[in-house]
């Protein structure tokens, strides 16, 4: 499992190879004050702006972010993150 440090950021190209085919819309963190802010809930951004902003504005991204193989979790899901016990 590879936890992804957000802190750091990820390039638009990083995030892209991320996402992959995945609906991106769900990376976006709705607590975040841009977010709320661009009223993305109800205008949400097209993939490239969404990949541009979380590339710039790494909070954007919901946390936390880990990868195994081709399986994502992000967010704080309990249910889920028990698989990577």
């Amino acid at each position: 499992m590879e936890r992804i440090d957000l802190n750091r950021g990820l390039s638009v190209e990083e995030l892209d190879k991320l996402i992959g085919k995945r609906d991106y819309l769900p990376f976006l963190n709705a607590k975040n004050a841009i977010f709320r802010e661009k009223n993305m809930q109800r205008n949400p951004p097209s993939r490239e702006e969404a990949l541009r902003l979380m590339s710039e504005h790494p909070n954007l991204i919901k946390r936390p972010l880990a990868v195994r193989g081709a399986k994502i979790w992000f967010g704080f899901k309990p249910e889920e993150w028990e698989e990577l016990a």
